[in-house]
């Protein structure tokens, strides 16, 4: 099945559109929070081909690293701290062109270059992020914010 999520063809919006569609049939029947996780990051990560894809927990005050796809990463991030703590706090999609230019950023591997962290809602409270690697810069647009918001939503 996982050849069926590989590196896809037409713009970026015909791709996410159709992960979205595979997602939401992938999804729709699985009750486990972290079998969504682990599937959805292994199907951004081979849509796409993104340096590092996985989730974060929220955990007490802390993120803890949950499903991922990609290299070896930081496994707790506090609340506010990093780009993933600050999308937490803040409540909101951040997109950073330029990982070294982002005050705090932590730095779980140095050939990360661009991100991309979405909130994972559920009743109206912040359960996870969803964090997204680029080793390029500028990788992440209002196209991905998009797509990646309505993706996250599936997992409710």
């Amino acid at each position: 099945m996982a050849e069926d999520f590989k590196i896809g063809t037409g713009s970026k919006e015909e791709r996410y559109k159709l992960l979205f569609a595979q997602a939401e049939a992938m999804l729709r029947d699985e009750g486990d929070e972290v079998a969504k996780m682990a599937n959805l990051a292994a199907m951004i990560h081979l849509s796409f081909g993104f340096w590092w894809t996985g989730f974060y927990r929220v955990v007490g005050e802390e993120l803890v690293l949950g499903p991922f796809q990609g290299p070896v990463a930081c496994t707790r991030i506090g609340y506010g701290r990093g780009v993933c703590g600050t999308a937490w706090r803040e409540e909101q999609t951040i997109i950073v062109e330029d990982v070294e230019k982002f005050p705090g950023h932590i730095a779980c591997s140095s050939l990360s270059r661009s991100e991309i962290v979405v909130p994972v809602w559920h009743n109206d409270e912040i359960c996870a992020v969803l964090d997204i690697d680029s080793e390029r810069l500028a990788t992440f647009d209002s196209t991905d914010k998009l797509w990646l918001e309505k993706i996250v939503a599936l997992l409710k």
